[in-house]
């Protein structure tokens, strides 16, 4: 068998300044990971899979990552920036209303999720099972839910809203798993409307907690 190296394909590198052929080896590396992570979980990614999948040597993955774990990490990472970028041009572009805003960053959750069914095992099911993603995963929510406070409870959310935000992002992340798994038959775009309504009653909900 060959081994899965550059050398196996020598035109691949050629003329490709030294940087960047190490910054498509980590791209390719990512990929790989995406793909295991995300349709065979933690105990299916592993250096081995990881390389055979992006058809690099292993020497290639340790001139990125230091072990497995980082490479998981780095998948989790490129996932909710990913999900992060969208969710904020989705909102700049929804105009000024809070309604607005609140359904477009819902959309665009929901759609993200939905159109690779991969991002959604990576942010909410491998995220639960793994000391490291577990760490980011509360990082990645309190920033999701920083976002919504502030849209339900205007520029400056005391406690209250970010109660309710922090509430309804570990709530929407089990929605949305469920609704993936069919346990929740609807389309996406009922989906998106009453979750969108849910958002809203619990944001003025926030609003009477912090003015009792």
């Amino acid at each position: 068998m060959p081994r899965l190296d550059e050398t196996n394909r020598p035109a691949r590198w050629a003329g490709v300044p030294a940087a960047d052929r190490v910054a498509e080896r980590r791209a390719l590396l990512l990929d790989a990971g995406l793909e295991l992570l995300g349709t065979l979980g933690l105990a299916g990614t592993t250096v081995r899979g990881v390389c055979a999948a992006a058809r690099l040597n292993a020497r290639y993955f340790y001139e990125s990552f230091p072990d497995i774990d980082a490479l998981v990490v780095a998948v989790f990472d490129r996932v909710v920036e990913e999900l992060r970028e969208a969710g904020d041009a989705a909102v700049r572009a929804a105009g000024t209303d809070p309604v607005a805003r609140v359904r477009a960053l819902v959309a665009t959750t929901a759609e993200f999720v939905d159109t690779d069914r991969r991002r959604a095992r990576v942010l909410y099911v491998e995220g639960r099972a793994h000391e490291q993603l577990l760490h980011r995963r509360l990082e990645s929510g309190s920033l999701i839910a920083g976002l919504i406070a502030t849209e339900t409870g205007g520029e400056e959310p005391g406690v209250a809203h970010r109660v309710v935000a922090a509430f309804l992002v570990g709530g929407f992340s089990e929605l949305l798993m469920r609704w993936l798994d069919g346990e929740i038959p609807v389309e996406r775009d009922r989906l998106v409307r009453d979750t969108t309504e849910l958002f809203l009653a619990l944001g003025r909900a926030g609003a009477r907690l912090a003015n009792p």
